[in-house]
């Protein structure tokens, strides 16, 4: 019988850029698609990595895995993506081992996202390791740390109030817009992009800014025309978005380009607009911003919202990371047990070997059912995870297997 290989914790890595040390301009460089995604991990094992996910979202960019070393999981990353290895360094930061695996917690929890208590963050990071796992690059391992990750979020949301009231990047466009102008009543929004977060900023509008007309444009017609009517709105074709541009007051950007895809030559000075990016990377032009009447405001600037909400968010902090604590005790006990197996299988296979040996009756041993071995084996794994004896558990063993099969 061969033993499982026990997994170094040490082994476990993170690189990660996100929004703490850097903008959209520079996280959009790291930002990776599904085309990208299947051509790291195609190329994963040249760089002697086996289990790894990739979380890129609008915040961040991280690379999780068992490598040599970060570096490694750093270049595999860059290797794919349009920044470079040397930015990505000046940017980044790493975690290894335990301090690794805390960092996912807090990313899971919404305590390291820009805007405090973001739930959003663990969809997408199932989004993540579904993609690996579909490419067998989550082993029982990796998929065990995932796990206890997600229920302590679960968790977290249950019985903390870290993730209650409304407060994301969509939600913070629309108290922008109530903000920025004293009555919105018929004010004509344009939302460019139905997405995910395109989704979610139309929903805000519909329940906080009903008294404004808003018309959806979407590359793919058919969907903001579905949207539209189910929603009693107007929309209109991507090949007119000069002229849907041209008629708003505010503009709402919620589109997953490359590059940008509004320029400045798009505003002409006779009338003020209002212009929200939520895309990342940027995709208004940055000369947008020079252009008479048009205010430019991208997701950095609008995540820096604070209100009774957050506050209140804040106070949870101490009990979300209680929490986290259990979770991270939980995992650390189980990666001990885990340890142990080698040892657990092979004082089976000796206690087996025992019973079949001649020698076996001199002590008037009786041969015992594999059940029965399998609790005595049972309980060394009890003893050698409360007291570290070492040696001491396996004669205790021996000396429980003689008891059992003397009676």
């Amino acid at each position: 019988m061969i033993a499982e290989p026990v997994t170094d914790i040490s082994s476990f890595f993170i690189a990660g850029i996100n929004y703490r040390k850097s903008d959209a301009s520079v996280r959009g460089q790291f930002s990776i698609n599904n085309q990208q995604y299947r051509q790291l991990i195609v190329s994963a094992g040249s760089f002697n990595i086996k289990n790894l996910f990739v979380l890129s979202t609008c915040n961040r960019t991280e690379i999780y895995g068992f490598a040599e070393n970060a570096h490694s999981l750093a270049k595999l990353l860059c290797t794919h993506t349009e920044g470079s290895l040397e930015t990505f360094s000046e940017m980044s930061y790493t975690r290894q081992g335990v301090y690794a695996i805390e960092h996912l917690f807090n990313v899971a929890a919404g305590l390291d996202s820009q805007i405090l208590g973001d739930y959003e963050i663990v969809g997408q990071i199932k989004t993540a390791v579904k993609f690996s796992k579909e490419h067998l690059l989550i082993d029982t391992y990796l998929d065990r740390i995932i796990n206890e990750v997600l229920a302590a979020s679960k968790n977290i949301r249950t019985n903390t109030h870290l993730s209650s009231g409304t407060v994301s990047v969509s939600f913070a466009a629309v108290q922008y817009i109530r903000q920025h102008y004293n009555d919105t009543t018929g004010k004509k929004i344009l939302l460019v992009g139905t997405g995910k977060i395109g989704m979610n900023t139309f929903r805000n509008i519909v329940d906080y800014l009903p008294q404004t007309k808003v018309t959806l444009v979407n590359r793919s017609v058919e969907k903001a025309a579905l949207l539209a009517k189910e929603n009693g709105i107007a929309y209109d074709s991507f090949d007119n978005l000069s002229g849907c541009i041209e008629d708003a007051d505010v503009v709402i950007v919620a589109t997953n380009a490359p590059e940008p895809i509004i320029h400045d030559l798009h505003f002409s000075a006779k009338k003020n607009k209002l212009v929200i990016d939520l895309s990342v990377p940027f995709n208004v032009a940055s000369s947008v911003q020079a252009c008479e009447h048009v205010k430019l405001i991208n997701i950095d600037e609008l995540s820096k919202i604070n209100d009774v909400t957050l506050k209140k968010r804040a106070a949870e902090i101490p009990k979300v990371k209680a929490i986290i604590s259990e979770h991270i005790a939980g995992f650390m006990e189980w990666h001990q047990m885990r340890k142990n197996v080698p040892v657990l299988k092979t004082v089976k296979k000796h206690l087996l070997q025992i019973q079949s040996c001649d020698a076996a009756g001199s002590f008037s041993i009786k041969p015992l059912e594999e059940e029965k071995i399998q609790k005595v084996i049972n309980g060394m794994a009890v003893k050698m995870r409360t007291q570290n004896q070492r040696g001491c558990n396996y004669i205790e063993a021996m000396n429980d297997y003689i008891s059992t099969a003397s009676n």
